[in-house]
């Protein structure tokens, strides 16, 4: 028989993303965030590759990843509406952690199965940073699927990218429950 933990069920169905442009500081201590670092890491890895790193961003890290934004758009073609959005998304973060993803040679391994591992470092971190109290999101956007930028806010080398940013603070509203997908829409069952 199964060792339950109800709590833990109950947050995960229960849990909601908190939208970054409503968190503030405070933000948590390098003390308080290893913790949340640490359950990401715990995500699950086919072949123990480890194809993924973390990049904690701090305050004056997010403003100068703010100011490669629009010389991005810019490049890309980006409306002005477009750069200021993904702007905002920098300038007004506290903490953020940039969630990397680290392709790496294996015979047995394959490149998709490292992105869905990145993938679940990345919800693993949101999911920690709510469980502890905190606010979290968990964006990404056209800058940060850009090679150039990647390499000049982060010096990515050419066989990382970025997964997402798990931006982490106080929030400031508690936004209201979203729309759920229909769980008999889109689960069927098979036993033969």
């Amino acid at each position: 028989m199964p060792d339950p933990n109800p709590a833990a069920l109950a947050f995960l169905l229960t849990r909601r993303s908190r939208p970054a442009k409503t968190l503030t500081g405070p933000v948590p201590t390098r003390e308080a965030l290893m913790p949340m670092l640490e359950a990401a890491l715990r995500s699950p890895d086919h072949g123990k590759l480890e194809p993924w790193r973390l990049i904690v961003l701090e305050r004056t890290a997010l403003q100068r990843l703010a100011a490669l934004v629009p010389e991005t758009g810019d490049r890309l073609g980006r409306s002005a509406e477009e750069i200021a959005k993904a702007r905002d998304q920098f300038a007004k973060g506290d903490l953020a952690v940039a969630v990397i993803e680290v392709q790496k040679a294996s015979p047995k391994i394959p490149t998709i199965e490292q992105t869905y591992s990145a993938g679940a470092v990345c919800l693993a971190l949101l999911n920690a940073a709510l469980a502890s109290g905190w606010g979290a999101n968990w964006l990404s956007g056209w800058a940060s699927h850009d090679r150039d930028f990647a390499t000049k806010a982060l010096a990515l080398e050419p066989h990382e990218r970025i997964a997402g940013f798990i931006h982490i603070g106080t929030e400031t509203n508690v936004p209201p429950e979203r729309p759920r997908p229909d769980p008999a829409k889109i689960i069927s069952w098979v036993s033969e």
